[in-house]
């Protein structure tokens, strides 16, 4: 069997299933792409923002779509998120704008702009492959990706995790903030229960390099062909 490139590799999972940093270093290892779509609409939640939007109106957030310059490197060794002329890598992961972002990602306009957005930035992707992680790749971004992965845990892990990576929250205010965006997400998408054809890594028992064996185990077993 053929392969086509790019091989796309798409992770869905909930907040805190470590899907963004096992991602990217799946990535590093194989030598492929790696696309963060969050990325996307955490910059779309800070253009909205500083456009004077509110981001509870819909048509307002709409509205500002067209003006919408992003760009986002592919390279998971270190890349830079812009919107226009701006760098906006490190301010999309303020607490104010991770505050808004699901309200701008449950508009049906966004979702249908952005998804478009990642199928061109995944279908000129120059190298051999792309891992493409979010809510929603395995059965809306990428539906027809050769592997299709569900990375998960068990959600006392998940908050475990999620407090480490936010600096002076407590372990309370990190599961807050956890059911928060894992209730707003679910109800645009999915992304808890395995698709067909979706293979589930579960995480709960695993570190991160055993996760990242994991998820490297599942390519290999799929496309033999296209990873040694």
């Amino acid at each position: 069997m053929s392969v086509v490139f790019p091989l796309v590799v798409a992770v869905d999972g909930p907040a805190g299933s470590g899907k963004s940093s096992v991602s990217k270093e799946v990535a590093r290892r194989l030598g492929f792409g790696f696309l963060d779509t969050g990325a996307a609409y955490r910059a779309l939640a800070w253009h909205v923002e500083a456009s004077g939007v509110d981001t509870d109106d819909a048509a307002s957030v709409v509205s500002c779509l067209p003006s919408f310059a992003y760009r986002i490197g592919t390279d998971p060794a270190g890349y830079a998120v812009h919107v226009g002329e701006v760098d906006v890598t490190t301010a999309i992961r303020d607490p104010e704008i991770s505050a808004v972002v699901s309200r701008v990602a449950r508009v049906p306009e966004v979702r249908t702009h952005l998804i478009e957005l990642f199928r061109s930035i995944i279908a000129e992707e120059p190298t051999a492959g792309i891992v493409v992680e979010g809510r929603d790749i395995t059965t809306v971004v990428a539906p027809d990706a050769p592997v299709r992965i569900l990375l998960t845990a068990s959600e006392d892990v998940r908050i475990a995790r999620r407090s480490a990576e936010l600096v002076g929250d407590s372990a309370q205010a990190a599961g807050e903030q956890l059911h928060r965006r894992d209730e707003a997400d679910s109800k645009v998408v999915d992304f808890m229960t395995a698709a067909d054809g979706v293979t589930t890594v579960d995480s709960t028992e695993l570190d991160f390099d055993q996760t990242v064996d994991a998820v490297i185990g599942v390519i290999r077993a799929t496309q033999p062909e296209a990873v040694r």
